[in-house]
C-alpha cells in the first residue's frame, strides 16, 4: 500500500530544459494511454526515465516527460493544464504554492526523500564554521525554513520557538557565531559556495552540480519523521485518473525502490512503503 499525504511538495523554475513531449491524452502514444509528467531532472527526471524505459508499456501508460529547471513553472503548467501530472517537490512546498499562487494541486503518493545538506568548501562540520561566516540558503518560504531549521539542529543557530518550516531569518533567536544568513535562488547555491562559507542546498540541485548528498555535505537532513519526501502530483480532481493511478503505482514499485537505492546511494532515499 503507498503512502498518501493530506499536503503538498518543494519548488521554482523559469526556464524549461528539454520538452520530451508536447501533447497528452490516452492513447496517443505508443505505449499506451498517454500521461505527461513535468520534473527536475535530477532525480525526478531520473527516476521517470527509468519507468518510461522499463516499466511503462507493460503497464500500458505512454510516459512523457518534461524537464524544467526551476520550483515554480512545474506547478504553474498542471494548473493549466499543459502538465497531466509533476515529481519535485514535498508537500509543504505545494501547500505553500496552493495558497501563494490561489492554484488547486494535491499530492497523490510520495515516492523519495532527497535530503537537504549543508555544503562547505573549507569546512568538514558544521559546528566549525567561523565566527562571522556567511551561510547561504534557500529563499522561497519552505525551504527558508528548511534549511534554517536544518542548521538549527546542530546549535549553530537558534529559533524562536514556534518557528517551524516557516522560519525566515527575522525568526533566529540566537545567533552566537554571528553568522550572516544569505537567502538565494535555490538554482544558485551550488556555485554560491565559491563565494560563501557555506550553502544549505537542495538535493536535485546538488546532483545537478556534481555533488554528492551522502559523501559531500558536511551536515545532511535526517530521514527519520522528515516532512519533507517529495510527492506525484495532480491538479484537483484528477487523483483517481487511470493513468495517475498506474504511474503512482509504478513509483512506489519494488522496481523502482531498487533504482533509487542503487544509483543515489544513500543520496536520495525511497519512501518505505506497506
Amino acid at each position: 500500500m503507498r503512502r498518501h499525504v493530506t499536503a503538498a511538495v518543494t519548488g521554482t523554475l523559469a526556464l524549461t530544459l528539454g520538452l520530451t513531449a508536447c501533447g497528452s491524452g490516452p492513447g496517443s502514444g505508443d505505449g499506451g494511454e498517454t500521461l505527461t509528467v513535468g520534473a527536475t531532472p535530477t532525480p525526478a527526471g531520473e527516476v521517470l526515465t527509468y519507468i518510461k524505459e522499463n516499466l511503462a508499456q507493460k503497464a500500458g501508460l505512454d510516459l512523457r516527460i518534461t524537464e524544467f529547471t526551476d520550483y515554480v513553472t512545474p506547478n504553474t503548467a498542471l494548473q493549466e493544464g499543459s502538465l497531466d501530472a509533476n515529481l519535485y517537490q514535498h508537500a509543504p512546498y505545494l501547500e505553500d504554492f496552493n495558497k501563494s499562487k490561489k492554484t488547486e494541486l494535491t499530492p497523490v503518493t510520495e515516492v523519495y526523500l532527497p535530503p537537504m545538506g549543508v555544503y562547505a568548501n573549507k569546512t568538514k562540520d558544521v559546528t566549525e564554521l567561523p565566527a562571522g561566516a556567511t551561510v547561504a540558503v534557500p529563499n522561497d518560504t519552505t525551504n527558508e525554513g528548511r534549511a534554517l531549521e536544518l542548521l538549527a539542529s546542530k546549535g549553530v543557530i537558534g529559533l524562536k520557538k514556534g518557528a517551524g518550516a516557516n522560519a525566515t531569518p527575522e525568526d533566529i533567536a540566537s545567533n552566537p557565531k554571528k553568522l550572516t544568513i544569505k537567502p538565494l535562488e535555490p538554482a544558485q547555491l551550488p556555485r554560491s559556495l565559491e563565494d560563501v562559507d557555506a550553502a544549505v542546498i537542495n538535493n536535485n540541485y546538488a546532483l545537478d552540480a556534481g555533488l554528492s548528498p551522502k559523501k559531500d555535505a558536511v551536515l545532511l537532513e535526517s530521514p527519520k519523521d522528515n516532512p519533507y519526501n517529495n510527492v506525484l502530483a495532480v491538479k484537483k480532481g484528477d487523483q483517481d485518473d487511470p493513468r495517475v493511478e498506474k504511474l503512482a503505482k509504478l513509483l512506489t514499485s519494488p522496481e523502482v525502490k531498487q533504482f533509487i537505492e542503487d544509483k543515489y546511494k544513500g543520496s536520495v532515499l525511497p519512501v518505505e512503503t506497506s
